[in-house]
């Protein structure tokens, strides 16, 4: 369970850092982080992080795949861990 934890805090960071890295390429035109990229981190439990990054830095915000796609992500991953979680101490 704390490597878990440890896990989502990195994760989450290293999401949080991609959008802030991608709005800076981004306004300055330089190479950009895939989109694909982004929203591998957010599967692979970083949907926190890319949220939070998201409106931090007002980057993708108005791209419905991005303000849609990620809570949808941070839903299906709530419901997972609930359900593991009860699977578990039920």
């Amino acid at each position: 369970m704390k490597y878990f934890i440890i896990y989502l805090v990195v994760i989450n960071l290293i999401a949080f850092l991609a959008m802030y890295i991608d709005k800076r390429r981004a306004k300055y035109g330089k190479w950009r982080i895939p989109e694909q990229t982004l929203f591998v981190l957010a599967l692979i439990g970083g949907s926190i992080g890319a949220i939070a990054g998201m409106y931090t830095f007002r980057h993708k915000t108005k791209k419905l795949r991005f303000s849609i796609g990620f809570p949808v992500i941070l839903v299906l991953q709530i419901i997972l861990i609930i359900s593991i979680w009860n699977d578990f101490f039920a």
